[in-house]
């Protein structure tokens, strides 16, 4: 695999770019994934979105956790049941992307449970106008058929996961392994990106 150096702010510009030039659908729908680091690059492609003219949401996947009764049904640190049963991916669907569809209405709910209280965040729906983004960043969300228009990973080597990912969550490290294994998510994103150094990474350019 070739990869080709490149900063987080020129990769956000990139990507934005490419995103400004989807045809054909009247929101853009986009996945950032990885076990780490999602968050900064969802965030840094807000600006350019909106300098381009278009309107962003963001929503994190975290916030689309089962509670805690369902998550922990095996366990706090079953890493199966993190790879399969922590996101409620029907919730993120149906208030997130489904109003997002070809023939949706746009009204978005931007979050739906409160994990660290364990209860329903309660928020209202947002309407996010034609032509607008949505920004999806967090774990483990390719392979499970959700419909995005641009999906981005975040990849790390085995050694790069132990050191980025908290101590306190190398219980976690079989459920991304698993993911590697199942999904192959550096094969199926549209965008790849090497984030073993946060500080230099690089966008995968060619498979050979």
């Amino acid at each position: 695999m070739r990869y080709r150096p490149i900063t987080f702010e020129r990769l956000a510009g990139e990507l934005a770019e490419r995103i400004l030039a989807t045809p054909g659908t009247p929101w853009v729908r986009v996945a950032v994934d990885g076990a780490v680091g999602t968050g900064s690059l969802a965030g840094a492609l807000t600006d350019p979105l909106r300098v381009g003219g278009r309107p962003v949401l963001r929503v994190a996947a975290p916030d689309f956790l089962r509670p805690a009764s369902l998550r922990y049904e095996r366990g706090r640190h079953d890493p199966d049941a993190r790879y399969t049963d922590w996101l409620d991916e029907g919730a993120l669907r149906r208030e997130v992307l489904d109003p997002l569809s070809p023939g949706g209405n746009g009204m978005v709910l931007p979050a739906l449970w409160d994990a660290e209280r364990d209860r329903a965040t309660r928020l209202e729906r947002v309407a996010l106008p034609p032509g607008g983004v949505l920004i999806a960043d967090g774990e483990l969300l390719l392979g499970r058929g959700l419909p995005f228009e641009l999906t981005v990973h975040l990849s790390l080597s085995a050694g790069a996961l132990r050191r980025r990912l908290p101590e306190q969550e190398h219980w976690a490290l079989a459920a991304f392994d698993r993911y590697e294994r199942e999904v192959h998510p550096a094969e199926v994103a549209d965008v790849v990106v090497r984030a073993d150094d946060p500080r230099h990474p690089a966008v995968l350019t060619a498979a050979s």
